[in-house]
Order: C-alpha cells, then sequence, then structure tokens
C-alpha cells in the first residue's frame, strides 16, 4: 500500500495565503473604518439660516411709499423731497421696477379691477369721478397717500370720502 504524504509546502502556503488575506482584509478593515464611519455619521453641518424671500414689488412700493411719510405734498411733485398724489405711487412702483404716468387717471387705466374686499397691500386706489386723486393700500383699512398741501404725504382710511375703485399691478 502507498502513503501520500501531504505536501508541507502546500499546505503552508495555503495558510500563508489564508493568513495573508485574512492580514489584507483585517488591514482594509482598520483602513476603511475612519471612512465608513465618517460616511455614516457625518458631522452636523452649522445651522445656516435660509435668505429671506425677496419682497414683492408690491410690498417693495408700500415701503417706499411709507418711507415718504411727512414729506410735503407739492402739485406736480415727483420725489424725492415731495410729492403729488400720482408722484407718490410713481416714485414707490419705480422703486419696485415698475413704470406709471405721473397721473392719477393714468395710473388708474392700468391694472386689473379689485373689489374692496379683496385690496392687498401694493393695489392702487382712486378716488372721485373722473378719478383725480390716488394712493396706495397698505392693508388694515389704510392708505398712504399725498393728501393735500396741509397733510403732505400721509397714513388715512381707504374710505375717505370719494372712493371710486381700485386696482393691482404687481
Amino acid at each position: 500500500m502507498v502513503t501520500t504524504r501531504p505536501n508541507l509546502q502546500n499546505r503552508t502556503l495555503r495558510r500563508t495565503g489564508a493568513g495573508l488575506l485574512t492580514g489584507a482584509a483585517a488591514s482594509l478593515g482598520l483602513l476603511l473604518t475612519p471612512a465608513t464611519a465618517v460616511a455614516a455619521e457625518p458631522a452636523p453641518a452649522p445651522a445656516a439660516e435660509a435668505p429671506a424671500p425677496a419682497p414683492s414689488a408690491a410690498q417693495v412700493a408700500v415701503d417706499t411709499a411709507l418711507a415718504q411719510v411727512g414729506k410735503p405734498y407739492v402739485y406736480g411733485g415727483g420725489g424725492p423731497d415731495s410729492f403729488d398724489c400720482s408722484g407718490l405711487t410713481q416714485f414707490a412702483y419705480a422703486a419696485a421696477g415698475i413704470s406709471l404716468p405721473h397721473s392719477s387717471k393714468g395710473q388708474s387705466q392700468i391694472g386689473v379691477p379689485i373689489a374692496p374686499l379683496d385690496l392687498q397691500p401694493g393695489d392702487l386706489v382712486f378716488y372721485y369721478s373722473p378719478v383725480s386723486h390716488v394712493g396706495i393700500y397698505i392693508g388694515d383699512g389704510q392708505i398712504v397717500h399725498a393728501g393735500t398741501e396741509a397733510t403732505g404725504v400721509e397714513i388715512t382710511t381707504v374710505s375717505m370720502d370719494g372712493y371710486n375703485y381700485a386696482t393691482r399691478i404687481a
């Protein structure tokens, strides 16, 4: 009977190969663990505030008109030091990038008619028939307008005498 002796060299190679693979796998595990940990658990980013949305053209017009309160009324005035009613609305909307004519009648022919209960800040409000006065609705039943030489640019009720109609242009 013939007895075969296992090849120790092959066994050693197998073990060495297995040992190398195990050693390599262990080394790879050590090398990959930090990368895996970073990918699995990213450091929290500092909280960044979302940029504020840009104000609408109507809000820019309202804010610009409100900044003129207290300035004098001058017939034909278009700002920045004095205003008449349509000069104020023209100036305010120009700040928002919207061009309006310098007359209340001309402005009354622009935009979409708005019912009194649907008024929103920035709507143009017209008075008298034929139209001869304009203001900008600012909310809460009020407008900003260049009233008279005695009042200048002021805030008053939208329902002042002579209310005719309103339009929305932005």
